[in-house]
């Protein structure tokens, strides 16, 4: 359509706007869950699973039961993110990413804090079905992930605040998620499921590369040292650009070293895509970035099928 066209239609109906969020509402829970997040925690369950099938060892109630206490845990961490991030005075007017609930009145700190302390009851359900299926390391798996959750923004020594939460994403949504999936099943930690998290771990700390280059600087101003606060844009971009590298390696490295079928290399298909959002991330800034990230959380559910998909087509 020209702009000329578009000009005369005039402004949108209001009807087309969406209604403004009611405090404490639904609404306000939904965006306090951060559903677009929820992928980091669906990928590394699914190609845990992956990993088992391909193993010969795919078990449904287990594969179940990961997916939902993973869920629930990144569910926890963000309610976690949303309170203690506004306490801290990280969340301010200046913000440039998503609308926050608890810096924004939507709720109020006490009913996140109550929210949290729910969602890990709630989580203990299926850490309890999966502890008696993989007994004590299942039982250490959970309580570090929760406290860890907690540790990334709260706490006496916030991970995040402390250039810490890159690698905190990747072991927590990386190697714990997807060799603690697969030993639900296997029983054991097969090598292809160490070489599996990479790019699962990699990918879901690209996330919060962008989220640390777009707002690095209202991070400087709460106290938040990131990474990319503390070595700059240029060193942000350069992560970014590893992160992907080491993503797209571990097929080849599947194939190439550990003899699996060629299926594996599916996920390759989605480098353009990683490619564009390298250079968005190069040539963008501030709000722009918003759009980035979020095709990141798409790469990352992308990539996550893809290879789940080689690893059970390709059998064990």
């Amino acid at each position: 359509m020209s702009p000329d066209k578009t000009a005369t239609l005039g402004p949108l109906p209001s009807v087309a706007s969406a209604p403004p969020v009611r405090p404490g509402s639904a609404r306000a829970w939904v965006l306090a869950c951060r559903p677009a997040t929820l992928t980091a925690a669906v990928v590394p369950v699914a190609v845990g699973s992956a990993v088992a099938h391909a193993s010969g060892s795919f078990r449904v109630l287990p594969a179940l039961a990961a997916l939902l206490g993973s869920i629930l845990i990144q569910i926890a961490t963000n309610f976690a993110n949303d309170v203690f991030d506004h306490e801290k005075g990280a969340d301010t007017e200046e913000r440039l990413g998503p609308t926050r609930a608890t810096a924004t009145g939507l709720l109020t700190p006490r009913e996140v804090r109550m929210g949290l302390a729910v969602t890990i009851a709630l989580a203990l359900l299926p850490g309890l079905y999966l502890a008696s299926v993989g007994g004590w390391p299942i039982v250490a798996i959970g309580i570090t992930s929760i406290l860890a959750g907690i540790a990334y923004t709260g706490g006496p020594y916030p991970l995040g605040y402390h250039g810490l939460g890159d690698v905190f994403v990747f072991l927590f949504f990386g190697l714990v998620a997807v060799c603690g999936t697969a030993f639900v099943q296997v029983g054991g930690v097969p090598p292809l499921a160490i070489l599996g998290a990479v790019p699962v771990g990699a990918l879901a700390t690209a996330i919060l590369v962008v989220n640390n280059v777009r707002d690095r600087e209202t991070d400087v101003k709460a106290g938040k040292r990131t990474l990319a606060v503390r070595f700059g844009r240029r060193a942000g971009i350069l992560e970014y650009a590893a992160l992907l590298a080491a993503s797209y390696a571990a097929p080849v490295v599947c194939v190439a070293s550990l003899g699996r079928s060629p299926w594996a290399l599916l996920p390759l298909v989605s480098l353009p895509l990683a490619l564009g959002l390298l250079r968005a991330l190069a040539t963008q800034e501030g709000r722009p970035l918003n759009a980035v990230l979020a095709r990141t959380a798409m790469l990352l559910l992308l990539f996550g099928i893809l290879f789940s998909v080689g690893l059970v087509v390709g059998g064990a």
